[in-house]
């Protein structure tokens, strides 16, 4: 599913913060595309809270939000996609039907599986806490990191020892994995378990050296 050639001019924008997961990953979708975007300041966590005006773009208030000549997404997962399918660039999703569904199926374990345990479960509570002079809940450091094997573990035999998570080429699976890998191998007991991992481990030293991941400040140290 390669970009159509009559894709709108208008630049796009994106809404939310330059921190958050999902935002991270509708934007390397769009710099993997060679498409140049605005990124729209909205911080569901300020202490004011979303700007009511927010609620139009998105009613339940997260964040990333879309915006391109006109057509409004919210759903990173959604918003992936239709970049994919709207601009020209490499298809970020495989052809064939069942590779296709392998890149699907990878998308959904992070969302499902991998994210809250990762980026809340691991970075916040051993990186994100201390740095900030609080204290870091052992217990659920410790049950985090019991979910984010059950995860590493799946993904590693999804691999089947391929470069990428989804097959030959990138794909939406990897741009959608990496910005949630990058909080996760910030603490010291993610690294190790990602290191135990080698066909993961490379993967990520792949990904963090692309200059789409550096561009949004994702590195693997």
């Amino acid at each position: 599913m390669s970009g159509t050639d009559d894709a709108p001019a208008e630049r796009p924008r994106v809404f939310g913060t330059a921190d958050s997961v999902y935002v991270r990953i509708v934007r390397l979708t769009l710099i993997e595309k060679g498409v140049d975007h605005e990124l729209v300041p909205v911080d569901p966590f300020a202490p004011e809270g979303v700007p009511p005006a927010y609620r139009a773009r998105h009613p339940f208030g997260r964040i990333p939000a879309f915006e391109h000549d006109g057509f409004r997404l919210f759903e990173a997962g959604a918003i992936a996609r239709y970049v994919d399918e709207a601009f020209k660039g490499p298809a970020l999703l495989p052809e064939g039907v069942k590779a296709r569904a392998r890149a699907n199926q990878i998308i959904s374990i992070a969302d499902s599986y991998a994210y809250r345990p990762m980026v809340w479960g691991v970075y916040v509570e051993r990186v994100e806490k201390p740095a900030q002079g609080e204290p870091s809940d052992e217990a659920r450091l410790a049950a985090a990191l019991a979910e984010a094997d059950v995860c590493l573990a799946a993904l590693a035999a999804l691999m089947e020892g391929g470069p990428f998570l989804a097959g030959p080429r990138l794909s939406l699976a990897d741009l959608h994995l990496a910005p949630m890998i990058s909080y996760f191998q910030q603490a010291p007991e993610g690294a190790a378990r990602l290191a135990a991992h080698p066909g993961l481990a490379q993967w990520w030293a792949r990904m963090s050296a692309r200059p789409s991941l550096r561009q949004l400040g994702l590195c693997a140290g």
